[in-house]
């Protein structure tokens, strides 16, 4: 199997190995996509040739200023025809949003990097854990490949000279369809929620991903282990923040973030966590999302929002509108957040419309 992968990444439609291989090769890759519109970063859909996938995102601002929500869906990602990446930031902080697009651009390409120097060494018979000397499977290949790739965004910010991740960082939530498998990574509290088929034929939610947030027995643990602070303001009853040692700062809503060297000394971390799931015919969709949804909207609500949309093309914008709504009944006072969901279906469907990068209305 792995060879098959690693030969299948040197070849694709005719190409050659000069053009799939190698951090260069990655760079073409993504030029070649987005030049073929493989690549969605505003608000649209992807609706792949003769294949299952449809993806819908969508994005607004909120009332804090310049959008700093930012997505991506890449269509044969990796020159597989059977893979699609989907990604959902969230910057915040005075450079957030360009430390989110920052994340959103240098994120996938040092994945599909990582990954397939994982499967080249996988082809060579080197696809052992060197502390474990266990046999990689698919989830450990893409597990060790995601925590990799976050040390090198991580890295990445720290030393971009145009971009301050001092006080400012981003969430990052991103899923590889790969095949009937998806693999989830998630870096702060964005959420991914699944809508699968119970056996009574309703749809239920199934949360994949752990919001991590300060309040977490867990992480803040280790936020003060650390000699970092948790607490909460008082005008803030129940919203945990993570603070410096001795001062009033960053207050961060979140434990895991990319960039906030600030407190990437006392127990924040970038460090994802990664898992896989098998997808059957009765799995049906997923959603990623930002905060400024899952603040307002349970799950379960929104299973019922993506699944009652008639055109599989407006269902992240009928999500977003609907937590707008939400945020303006149930937070007033309080100024909304951005906010941003991206809607990955698995089957094909009568009801999608045959498109691709077709714009929102």
């Amino acid at each position: 199997m792995f060879n098959g992968l690693a030969r299948s990444l040197l070849i694709k439609k005719g190409r050659n190995s000069a053009t799939c291989g190698g951090d260069e090769a990655v760079e073409v890759m993504a030029k070649e996509a987005k030049k073929n519109d493989l690549i969605l970063k505003s608000p649209g859909t992807v609706n792949g040739s003769g294949s299952n996938y449809f993806a819908s995102g969508f994005s607004r601002r909120g009332e804090k200023g310049m959008n700093q929500d930012c997505f991506i869906v890449w269509e044969e990602f990796g020159c597989q025809e059977d893979m699609m990446f989907c990604g959902i930031f969230d910057g915040h902080g005075p450079w957030g949003h360009y430390v989110a697009k920052r994340v959103r651009k240098t994120m996938p390409l040092s994945l599909l990097s990582n990954w397939q120097e994982t499967i080249a060494e996988a082809s060579l018979g080197l696809d052992f854990d060197m502390e474990t000397g266990k046999k990689l499977h698919r989830f450990d290949i893409w597990k060790h490949s995601y925590i990799k790739t976050c040390v090198a965004v991580d890295h990445d910010l720290m030393q971009h000279q145009k971009i301050d991740s001092f006080n400012s960082g981003t969430t990052a939530l991103t899923i590889v369809r790969q095949g009937e498998l998806i693999f989830v990574a998630n870096v702060g509290d964005s959420r991914a929620v699944l809508a699968t088929t119970s056996d009574d034929g309703s749809l239920v939610p199934v949360q994949l991903t752990i919001d991590f947030k300060p309040n977490l027995p867990q992480e803040a643990e280790r936020i003060i282990q650390c000699n970092g602070r948790v607490f909460c303001l008082h005008d803030e009853p129940g919203v945990q923040r993570v603070w410096r040692p001795e001062e009033e700062s960053p207050g961060l809503a979140m434990s895991r973030a990319f960039g906030d060297y600030c407190v990437k000394d006392f127990g924040l971390i970038s460090v994802p966590e990664v898992t896989q799931r098998h997808i059957t015919n009765q799995d049906q969709f997923v959603v990623l999302a930002t905060d400024g949804v899952w603040d307002v909207i349970s799950n379960e609500e929104a299973v019922e929002i993506v699944s009652s949309t008639p055109d599989r093309a407006k269902t992240a914008k009928r999500l977003v509108e609907n937590a707008v709504r939400a945020w303006k009944r149930k937070r007033r006072g309080i100024a909304m957040d951005d906010i941003s969901a991206v809607c990955l279906f698995f089957h094909t469907s009568p009801l999608s419309p045959q498109q691709t990068h077709d714009p929102v209305t």
